[in-house]
């Protein structure tokens, strides 16, 4: 079973999240990952498939197949409020990065720091991602990624200081630390 059809199974228990996982084929069709051209859907339903695997309810599962619809599509925060309802709009907007911001850097800095303030699902959320986008690097055989590297082990340290305890947060550590020996094999990061 592929990743994208086993996230899906893990949803079909859950009838609103299931309804976001239809409207998010529709919403992001023809949308392909940079890291080894996969319909982009796939991210989704690993996210919400991390969230369910780490016991979420279906808002926050919901949340996670509908995570990169603000950024990655033309849909309106209030579409997601009218269609998903209020709780599960304010966590995708509390993912959502602040296209205004000019600079990788600084735009990444403060989406971490908008997830900080945002509450334990939207870190909840956020960790399960940068799990997702990891995979995807390492899969691919990404050697070189040094921002966006940097950003996921920023990522970390805000997710260790704020869920240490989380099993989503010491998965990310895993992750980075696979990652890290995968790019530069006896130069992981000590930890």
């Amino acid at each position: 079973m592929t990743p994208a059809r086993g996230a899906a199974a893990s949803t079909s228990e859950l009838p609103v999240a299931q309804a976001a996982v239809s409207y998010a084929r529709q919403l992001h069709r023809g949308q392909r990952r940079r890291s080894d051209g996969e319909p982009f859907v796939a991210h989704l339903l690993e996210v919400a498939s991390l969230l369910r695997d780490a016991g979420a309810g279906e808002p926050l599962v919901t949340a996670g197949v509908l995570h990169d619809a603000l950024e990655k599509t033309h849909v309106p925060a209030s579409e997601l409020r009218s269609r998903f309802g209020g709780h599960v709009a304010g966590l995708v907007v509390a993912v959502t990065e602040d296209a205004s911001i000019s600079g990788y850097v600084r735009r990444k800095a403060a989406l971490r720091a908008q997830v900080a303030d945002a509450g334990e699902e939207a870190l909840m959320l956020f960790a399960a991602d940068k799990i997702a986008k990891v995979r995807e690097l390492a899969a691919a055989g990404v050697r070189s990624a040094p921002r966006r590297l940097d950003h996921y082990r920023l990522s970390l340290e805000l997710l260790e200081r704020r869920r240490p305890q989380c099993g989503l947060t010491q998965r990310l550590a895993a992750e980075l630390e696979a990652l890290a020996q995968q790019c530069q094999p006896g130069l992981a990061s000590a930890r």
